[in-house]
C-alpha cells in the first residue's frame, strides 16, 4: 500500500516572481544611472572639447533664456541659492557645481552666478556645454 495516493514530490521552484523583481531592479537601476545630474532642459552652445565633472552628489545650476535661475530643477533668487550654496559647502567644501546657461540666456546671469561662486570660494564649477553637430 503506497501513502499518499501516488503523487511526488513538488521539487520545482518557480522562479517567475523572481525574474519579475530582477527586471523592475534593472529599471530602477537604468533610469537612476541615467538620471545623475538633474535640471532645467536648455539649449546648450556647443563646445569641442569638455572634461565632465559629474559626480554623485554635483549641483545643478540653470540660467534659461528669460534669465530665471534654477537649482537643482528648483527656481531660485540670487540671495536663496547664496544661502543654499553655502550650506551645500559647509557640508562639502568641494562640492562640485555644473553651470548650464542657455544659448540665448543674457550674459550677466551668467556672470552674477559664477561671481556668487567665486565669493563663496567654490572652486569645482564647471561651465555644461553641448557637442558640435557634423564636424
Amino acid at each position: 500500500m503506497q501513502v499518499g495516493g501516488g503523487r511526488k514530490a513538488y521539487d520545482d521552484i518557480n522562479i517567475t516572481p523572481m525574474l519579475d523583481l530582477a527586471y523592475v531592479l534593472l529599471v530602477i537601476f537604468i533610469l537612476m544611472a541615467t538620471a545623475s545630474v538633474q535640471g532645467i532642459k536648455v539649449d546648450l552652445p556647443k563646445a569641442s572639447s569638455a572634461k565632465s565633472l559629474v559626480e554623485p552628489k554635483t549641483i545643478a545650476i540653470t540660467v534659461n533664456n528669460e534669465g530665471q535661475i534654477f537649482m537643482d530643477a528648483f527656481p531660485v533668487t540670487l540671495a536663496d541659492l547664496e544661502t543654499r550654496l553655502r550650506n551645500a559647502k559647509a557640508s562639502n567644501p568641494e562640492v562640485p557645481i555644473v553651470l548650464k546657461g542657455d544659448q540665448t540666456a543674457q550674459y550677466g546671469k551668467i556672470t552674477e552666478v559664477l561671481d556668487l561662486c567665486r565669493q563663496l570660494d567654490l572652486s569645482k564649477v564647471g561651465l555644461v556645454t553641448g557637442k558640435p553637430t557634423g564636424a
